[in-house]
């Protein structure tokens, strides 16, 4: 691995960027990729550094200095000498053995003739990815040797893994589901999705990573991925796609999929904000003898329906126990109008009969309104300085462009900006509201409410992902590896989630359950002589009475580890 400073020729002047050089194992060969934007010259000038490239080009030389002092010590080390292992592990490799999948991934790989366990391989995977998330390079060469149990694979084997299951990916799941299904029965009467995507810091598109609407707001090729968790909060799907592909549709893909795949025939009620709420997804959800319960942008409501929402009459209180106010609720069952295109094109105009539930909540509303408020006093500060139109960014919705002044008069290649007051009053005036639909008529108003915004299930299992997996960045380049790579977030995932929900009842949050994992370890003194270096927790005092294991003790011998190793819920 090495730095090296690039200089591009822009419009704007020469930019510079910091890459890192690397050995791709994929392709073979050495490749590169971005590691740090720095800038433009001239405004790097304007900030003070009077020679940029200069300046940069000895922060990348001692960069390399750091970086080949990091590499001469990690050869120096010999694998296997750390004195310190993982073993809070076990928790998810309890939940792992109890489903009994190794039978089903030893039948899938039978015909591919690998010289590793399909199985094992996967189990090592997802344990270092929840002890310590890293590349796969990393993972092989400092990670797997500071599990307490050996995991004797080589670089190429976890690659090549990797790849299988990622084209597997689909299959793997749904020996999972069936197995889980077993142990710990699914609920599917009420499914949350929701959709995220990964950005790759790379310059050129592939097959499944594409630009598209990324949830960062950057402008890197992207992948989707769609994520489908049971009533109880257990993940029970997922799909990859690429991220030019519109979420909207995914949800009837995986939907479907997911029925089909596990011969679910009982009626699902499909949960998701307003981002997927489409009349295609209303149409199928019912063709599908499904139910459906989305979010509906107020402001984009026909102005009969919107003047209800904001009509204050109807409404009714909700408290909690110490008698503070929650939100304002209302609700009522009508027939809705629909516009759908069919397989063919052809355009069908319907009426379904839904209950709709309007909320109005006072904390939100001050929130919102504080927001607007914030973004036009930027417009106007942004207007006074004769900025450029594209310089407004979010702050363009309260603001008018036209190139006449006030009498009609031609601007002389000038814009003339003015405040748009309506557009204003508008978002102040429907702060706080919040529109539900649902084909759920008998349920209750306060249920559908409630139902709705436990949609925060599936956003902590983002952030599971996202923050404390380090799902990216991603460092493999084939689009099976990448699927392969993801296979395993959601599986570590699935496990913790098996374990907090199923296993532990909720009892303790995911932040405690994860650092356990990640801290509880052990340093061998001698023969059947451990110390546990863990520090100590009401939570690790809570966990050992909840599991009645020594995970407490400061002293451990082989018996006492190999009774956690072996622990069944």
């Amino acid at each position: 691995m090495a730095y090296f400073l690039k200089k591009s020729n822009l419009k704007r002047g020469i930019y510079l960027q910091i890459y890192e050089s690397f050995y791709n194992h994929d392709k073979k060969e050495t490749a590169h990729k971005s590691f740090k934007a720095v800038g433009y010259v001239q405004d790097l000038i304007n900030s003070g550094i009077s020679d940029p490239v200069a300046y940069y080009s000895d922060v990348v030389a001692q960069m390399n200095i750091e970086a080949k002092h990091i590499k001469e010590e990690n050869e120096a080390k010999q694998i296997g000498e750390s004195p310190e292992n993982y073993l809070g592990y076990f928790l998810l490799q309890s939940i792992y053995d109890s489903l009994h999948v190794s039978n089903y991934l030893d039948l899938m790989q039978s015909v591919r003739g690998f010289r590793f366990r399909l199985s094992g391989l996967m189990e090592a995977l997802i344990y270092s990815r929840a002890v310590d998330p890293c590349s796969k390079n990393r993972t092989c060469h400092d990670v797997l040797p500071k599990l307490y149990e050996s995991y004797n694979l080589s670089y190429d084997q976890i690659l090549d893994g990797v790849e299988y299951m990622g084209n597997e990916y689909e299959k793997i799941i749904e020996i999972f589901n069936h197995q889980v299904s077993l142990k710990y029965p699914l609920d599917t009467s009420t499914t949350y999705f929701d959709c995220t995507n990964f950005y790759f810091e790379i310059d050129k598109e592939d097959e499944s990573r594409k630009k598209g609407p990324s949830k960062e707001n950057r402008n890197d090729p992207i992948i989707g991925l769609g994520l489908l968790l049971d009533a109880n909060q257990i993940p029970i799907g997922m799909k990859l796609y690429p991220g030019n592909k519109s979420e909207k549709p995914i949800i009837r893909d995986v939907i479907k999929e997911l029925k089909d795949r596990n011969q679910i025939s009982g009626k699902t009620v499909q949960v998701a904000d307003k981002g997927l709420n489409c009349a295609e997804n209303v149409i199928t959800a019912l063709k599908n003898k499904d139910g459906y319960l989305f979010s509906k942008s107020v402001k984009q409501l026909p102005e009969t329906e919107k003047t209800w929402v904001l009509l204050k009459d109807g409404y009714k209180k909700v408290i909690d126990s110490d008698g503070t106010l929650l939100y304002h609720i209302k609700e009522c069952i009508d027939e809705f109008p629909y516009t759908y295109t069919d397989e063919n094109g052809k355009k069908h105009a319907v009426r379904l009969k839904e209950k709709r539930v309007a909320t109005y909540n006072p904390k939100l509303a001050e929130k919102k309104k504080y927001e607007i408020i914030k973004m036009v006093e930027k417009a106007k500060m942004l207007k006074a300085c004769q900025a450029k139109k594209s310089e407004f960014g979010d702050c363009s919705k309260y603001v008018t462009f036209g190139c006449a002044d006030q009498k009609g008069n031609v601007i002389n290649g000038k814009v003339r900006v003015a405040i748009n007051q309506d557009a204003i009053d508008k978002d102040l005036m429907m702060a706080g509201y919040n529109l539900l639909v649902t084909s759920e008529i008998k349920m209750r108003a306060d249920d559908i409410y409630n139902t709705y915004h436990n949609l925060w299930r599936i956003e902590e299992s983002f952030k599971v992902m996202k923050t404390y997996l380090d799902a990216r960045p991603v460092y493999l380049q084939k689009t099976a590896s990448i699927h392969g790579h993801f296979l395993i977030c959601y599986l570590a995932v699935l496990l913790i989630r098996l374990l907090q929900f199923k296993v532990l009842k909720n009892k303790y949050c995911t932040e405690k359950l994860i650092n356990f994992i990640r801290e509880f370890r052990i340093v061998e003194l001698e023969h059947n002589k451990y110390v546990n270096i863990t520090s100590s927790s009401k939570f690790i005092k809570s966990l050992s009475t909840e599991l009645k294991l020594p995970i407490t003790n400061y002293f451990l011998n082989e018996s006492q580890i190999k009774m956690m190793l072996s622990y069944k819920f």
